[in-house]
Formats: structure tokens, C-alpha cells, sequence
């Protein structure tokens, strides 16, 4: 039977097509690796090397075992490197909840990332607003999610800001004040508001009415919607007015200005991040990735 060892000295040959040189490379001297392939040559029945004084060139039948040698020891390190894996809890499954707008952007580097250096696990992802997936997280339904921060209080979950950035108000485009260069969340007092409901958001709406009363006003809901691209889209209806991410601004959308907030109550802060439960290597792998996007992002 051939081993591993065998193989390698093969392989160490064939590509050096020179004993002393294969020797060095394998740190052992010249003659017990000439008597190495010798001995491989008869378990096999057939010669693998032409050689008179030094090795000439490859037989067919050496070409074939070289080509499969290859094979066998890159199998061979992955089944180590899987076996190590293993044992640091690399392998299995993750399942990813995310609010709407981390689609936009953040998810897709996060996930294309992960992927890239841990291929052999499964992600299941889910859709779902902060606090069902903040539920999500307590119940062990999901592993880590990507969240608007705040939680609320009392919320049994570790969290890790990933991206801080300012709401923007988003306006039908035949607002009268669809077109101002400067303006403050004040001069929205009278309009009709597009909100979410509080209890799908807790964290965020409660943001956003503070905001609103620092500038001297409670806003008048006059619709909600679930998510945040739904709200753009009752406001391209002409229904109201709203705040919402600066992503879903610099995507844009038809019948509806996106404008900086300035002045009393301003900014009001939207900041994504991850929350999850308990601690284990693939979450932390995921966790490190993803302060390695935000941090891209952010230069």
C-alpha cells in the first residue's frame, strides 16, 4: 500500500525531475528517496520514471499517478483542514435574520465575505423586522441578526454596531419643500407621517418621536408600514412624509426627494447592527466579518 509519504516524494520528483533537487525540497538525502521511488515503482508493477544517470522524462504511467497523486494529498490536507475545522466549531449551519435595509447593501458584502472563507456552511436567511428578530434570537430560532440598534431594554442579547449614519427625510416630489436645499425636521410639523409600527422598531421609533419632539412637534401617523422601502413607496403616493436610511436615498426612487435633516432634534441617528444570543466560533467569524465590511464601508 502507498502512503501519504510516498505520494509526496512522487510528487516531489516528478516536478523536479531531479533526485537531488526533490531531496533537498524534502529535506532527506538523495539515496533513501531514489529507493523510496523504486519501491513505489514495483507496489505498482509498472516504471514511473525513464532515467539513466538522472531522471529523463515521465512514463504515461508515470503522468497518470502524477496526476493523481495530486489529487490524493490535496484531499488529504482538506480532510485535515476539515478535521481541524470540526474542532474549532467552524462547520454546520447559521441562520441570519435581517431587517430590510441591511439588504440593500450591508448583507450582500457580509454574506459574499463569509463565503469566501468559510464555503462548507449553510446560511439560512430570514427576513424579519428588530423585534422579531430580537424574539427570534431569545427563543434559539435564530443564530445572529442584523438589527436597528437600540433594542429595547431588559433584551437578553449581546449587540455590535456595525454602521452609524443619519435619517433623511423623504418627501412626495411635489412637496413645496421637496426642492429646499436646507431643511429641518420642524418645517415637517404639519404634514401627514408614514411610520412604522412602534412595536416592530421600538428602539428606532422611539428615535425618531424624540427627534420630533426636541423640534417642537408630535408627528401625526396618518399610515404605517412594516418596511422601510414600503414607506418610500406610500410616500411616492403622495401620502405623507416620512424619515427613513440614507441607503434607501442613495438608491433612489421615482416621485420622491430624499433631503438632509438639519437643525432642532437633528440627526436623528439610524445606526445597523448584530445581535445575537450566545457566543461560538461561526458567529464570531461572522461578527469579525462584519465590523471588517462596516469599516470598508465607512472609509
Amino acid at each position: 500500500m502507498i502512503d501519504l509519504r510516498q505520494y509526496r516524494q512522487f510528487v516531489a520528483v516528478a516536478e523536479e525531475m531531479n533526485f537531488r533537487r526533490a531531496a533537498e525540497r524534502l529535506r532527506m538525502a538523495q539515496p533513501p528517496l531514489t529507493a523510496a521511488i523504486r519501491r513505489v515503482e514495483a507496489e505498482l508493477g509498472v516504471a514511473l520514471l525513464e532515467r539513466t544517470n538522472r531522471v529523463e522524462r515521465m512514463t504515461p504511467a508515470g503522468e497518470v499517478f502524477l496526476l493523481e497523486a495530486r489529487r490524493v494529498l490535496a484531499q488529504s490536507e482538506r480532510a485535515i483542514e476539515q478535521a481541524r475545522r470540526a474542532g474549532e466549531g467552524l462547520v454546520g449551519s447559521l441562520r441570519i435574520t435581517f431587517v430590510a435595509t441591511a439588504a440593500h447593501e450591508m448583507l450582500p458584502r457580509i454574506v459574499r465575505s463569509f463565503r469566501a472563507r468559510h464555503g462548507d456552511v449553510s446560511l439560512e436567511l430570514q427576513e424579519a423586522t428588530t423585534a422579531q428578530q430580537a424574539n427570534a434570537l431569545v427563543d434559539d430560532r435564530a443564530d445572529i441578526g442584523l438589527v436597528a440598534l437600540p433594542l429595547l431594554e431588559g433584551a437578553s442579547l449581546n449587540t455590535v454596531s456595525l454602521r452609524r449614519a443619519a435619517l433623511v427625510a423623504a418627501l412626495p416630489q411635489e412637496h413645496p419643500l421637496a426642492s429646499r436645499t436646507k431643511l429641518g425636521l420642524a418645517d415637517l410639523a404639519r404634514d401627514p407621517w408614514i411610520l412604522f409600527p412602534p412595536a416592530l422598531g421600538p428602539g428606532l421609533h422611539r428615535r425618531v418621536v424624540s427627534a420630533c419632539a426636541r423640534a417642537g412637534f408630535a408627528p401625526t401617523v396618518v399610515q404605517r408600514a412594516v418596511q422601510m422601502d414600503t414607506i418610500v413607496s406610500l410616500v411616492a403616493a403622495g401620502l405623507g412624509v416620512s424619515v427613513v436610511p440614507p441607503a434607501l436615498g442613495e438608491a433612489g426612487r421615482p416621485g420622491v426627494r430624499f433631503q438632509p435633516l438639519q437643525g432642532r432634534g437633528t440627526p436623528i441617528r439610524y445606526e445597523l447592527g448584530l445581535a445575537y444570543a450566545q457566543s461560538s466560533p461561526l458567529i464570531d467569524s461572522f461578527v469579525a466579518i462584519a465590523l471588517e465590511v462596516g469599516a470598508d464601508r465607512r472609509r
